[in-house]
């Protein structure tokens, strides 16, 4: 995701932010309290509430992080989660809509790489929602019939600004042929067509058929059924997968549209594009969790009753498309996602675009993992194991009424029965085997990210992916210490540009990799030489966020000493950032201290604008230390305090219905104090023992130590 920052990159993510989610009252804001530790919580409180502003969006992509970092800090962000996943898109099949701005290819997926970098076609005759590509393609709206040969209905002189050419159906069959063009169909694994109809005789059907050079005819001959738009003149995308369709292959030169009974309606044409197939095969897994944690944090029983099932289809998606029940990890075979470049660098030097290879699988949006991929594997294992969680406490709960769902499977789609915990269980610990197997690298002793239809892995020291592996649980303990051991250099990779102490170079997160890339892309990023190493966030850049996961690492591993140090070095970074007037007056072009991206300049630090996830860093205090979790009924909290901690407080916890302050001691005590009243008891887990905190405002409740 955050890599593509020339001006094609630098609107992608700007469009999707939503409206500031602004803490209220500052004591109504969480704060972390130490004793004797006021001047660097003091400066993460402040962090934590600067990035809180901004960690708000509906796009998929930010499931797993934004609602996991806000849900319990502020009434807005929770309130704006429980909408959002409400009217998060799930198409008949099951896969989850990606949600960004509009772009120029799958209407679900990613916006881009676009028809027009892709060496496909597309014709618009209106650009009315897409300022991403009039600003940075250049689009411009045709002018009808704009090439297209019509017969069987009369187009309108001029196209409606919003819903482009308007075509008055005269006879009982229509076609509808777009002007020639040329290009191989696997850049056009979907032909993505976005249309509205008014008056539309019930009955009528479409197909669409295509043309392939050195083939006789428009194939197939019977034509592959188009979905027909409402008859109210409401605008959709059909992304059409022609790629699963037998004998499409080659060169691509036409499409034709047969539209049968729908003599007196109106067609509204607005786009026909040749569309790469820009999903992302993570956007189920993060729905799962984005919608389990949501459940969690709020306890809204009709929110999880009209979420469930759709949890469930989601996950069984996930699981069929990329076989994870027979290899026990993700397999993306999407077209242009088996993980091979879209470079081929020549011994010469030279260089050949390969379109339609390398395209993006996830936040790392120009580097093509995808096949046997480990990042995706990670997502689904943890998705996978909250679902479990909630099945249990839906089996625990036959008072909530929770809908079971039903072994039917509707045409095209999936289930929405219901998932055995056990089972599931069961299917995420054969994963985690799995991956520690085939992802691991013993003799360099961490994590690749990924590896290609050809049997290739693709290792380019990714650390994010090495302590994401950690912090979900996935590495085994001695693999969590070489890995650890890499990065705190320990021990040092031959072939890897940074190495020692180089690997923090940027301070306040290590580099997201450690080995120089520039072969290894998705064809639209063709010149990656051209930019210095550390100059982009995914080659030797960071990102400030995903020192989240360092910390979780580190806490895990080596305790929480090492993960208090860490944070140290984090907030002594800030401070300095802070005494110079913030990231961008710190950054500025003349300090020589690296380039920020976001808000337009390209860059290899990822902090602010709209790297939202930066608000991450401060959870540690909440999930890490404090060791505090969500649960169906309450809370269960773990502290695992620095050993020169005397105790940690958490305020203004937002749970359930209740908002708490939590205090955990050096003597394994945890007391938790209601600030306003609720309506109904908390049920607390701490220590092997449990409680229950009353609804009553000023309620206390304390948990012994061991």
């Amino acid at each position: 995701m955050p890599a593509f920052r020339s001006a094609l990159r630098a609107a992608l993510l700007v469009a999707t932010l939503l409206p500031v989610c602004r803490a209220t009252a500052a004591d109504d804001f969480p704060h972390f309290l130490v004793p004797g530790e006021e001047r660097a919580l003091a400066l993460l409180d402040e962090l934590h509430a600067h990035h809180h502003g901004r960690a708000s969006s509906d796009c998929t992509l930010w499931d797993g992080w934004l609602p996991h970092a806000t849900l319990w800090a502020a009434e807005p962000a929770r309130q704006h989660s429980l909408a959002s996943f409400l009217r998060r898109r799930i198409d008949d099949e099951g896969y989850v809509a990606m949600q960004q701005h509009r772009g120029m290819a799958h209407s679900n997926g990613w916006p881009f790489p676009a028809w027009q970098q892709s060496t496909g076609s597309g014709w618009h005759f209106s650009v009315s929602g897409d300022e991403w590509a009039i600003q940075q393609l250049g689009l411009k709206p045709l002018v009808p019939p704009g090439g297209f040969a019509i017969i069987g209905a009369v187009p309108r002189p001029a196209a409606d600004p919003v819903r482009g050419m308007l075509l008055d159906v005269e006879a009982d069959r229509v076609t509808i042929t777009t002007p020639p063009f040329r290009c191989g169909t696997i850049v056009a694994p979907f032909a993505r067509i976005e249309w509205g109809a008014e008056k539309l005789p019930a009955g009528a059907s479409a197909r669409l058929r295509w043309q392939i050079e050195g083939q006789e005819g428009w194939q197939p001959a019977a034509g592959v059924p188009l979905p027909l738009p409402p008859a109210d003149g409401t605008l959709v995308s059909v992304d059409l997968p022609l790629y699963r369709q037998p004998g499409y292959g080659g060169l691509l030169t036409g499409f034709f549209v047969e539209l049968d009974g729908a003599r007196g309606a109106t067609v509204a044409l607005k786009s026909v594009i040749t569309a790469i197939d820009t999903r992302h095969p993570i956007t189920n897994a993060l729905f799962i969790r984005g919608c389990a944690e949501t459940f969690a944090w709020t306890g809204d029983l009709d929110f999880l009753r009209r979420s469930l099932s759709r949890m469930r289809r989601a996950a069984r998606w996930a699981l069929a498309e990329f076989d994870v029940l027979r290899e026990k990890h993700v397999v993306v075979r999407w077209v242009g996602h088996d993980g091979r470049t879209g470079l081929e660098v020549k011994p010469d030097g030279t260089k050949r675009l390969l379109p339609g290879l390398g395209v993006g699988n996830n936040y790392w949006d120009l580097l093509p993992f995808g096949g046997h991929d480990s990042l995706a594997t990670i997502y689904l294992a943890d998705a996978l194991a909250r679902l479990a969680d909630l099945e249990a406490a839906v089996a625990r709960h036959p008072e909530w009424m929770m809908p079971a769902g039903t072994d039917a499977t509707p045409a095209g789609g999936v289930t929405a029965a219901a998932f055995s915990p056990d089972e599931l269980q069961s299917l995420v610990a054969a994963i985690k085997a799995d991956f520690q197997s085939r992802f691991w690298d013993p003799a360099k002793g961490r994590f690749v990210g990924w590896i290609d239809a050809t049997g290739k892995a693709h290792d380019y020291g990714f650390t994010f992916v090495n302590l994401e592996a950690i912090a979900y649980g996935m590495a085994s303990p001695d693999q969590a210490k070489e890995i650890l051991a890499w990065l705190d250099g320990k021990r040092e990779i031959d072939g890897d540009t940074s190495r020692g102490a180089d690997i923090y170079h940027w301070r306040f997160a290590p580099r997201a990799t450690t080995k120089r890339n520039v072969e290894t892309y998705c064809w639209v990023w063709s010149g990656p030489e051209s930019i210095p190493w550390g100059g982009q966030v995914q080659d030797g850049g960071a990102v400030l966020g995903f020192s989240y996961h360092d910390l979780l690492a580190r806490l895990a591993t080596h305790g929480p000493d090492d993960a208090w140090r860490r944070l140290q070095a984090i907030i002594d970074w800030y401070a300095e950032v802070k005494g110079e007037g913030g990231y961008r007056k710190y950054y500025a072009p003349e300090k020589g201290r690296g380039t920020l991206q976001g808000g337009g300049p390209p860059g290899g630090l990822g902090i602010d604008e709209e790297f939202m996830e930066s608000v991450l860093v401060p959870q540690v205090m909440l999930y890490g230390f404090l060791g505090f979790e969500p649960t169906a009924e309450g809370c269960r909290i773990a502290p695992q305090l620095p050993s020169t901690w005397p105790e940690l407080t958490v305020t203004a916890i937002r749970i359930h219905d209740s908002q708490v302050d939590v205090t955990a001691r050096r003597d394994g005590s945890v007391t938790a104090r209601r600030r306003a009243a609720g309506t109904s008891p908390l049920a607390i887990e701490a220590g092997g023992a449990a409680a229950t905190l009353p609804p009553e405002a000023g309620a206390e409740v304390t948990l012994p130590g061991r």
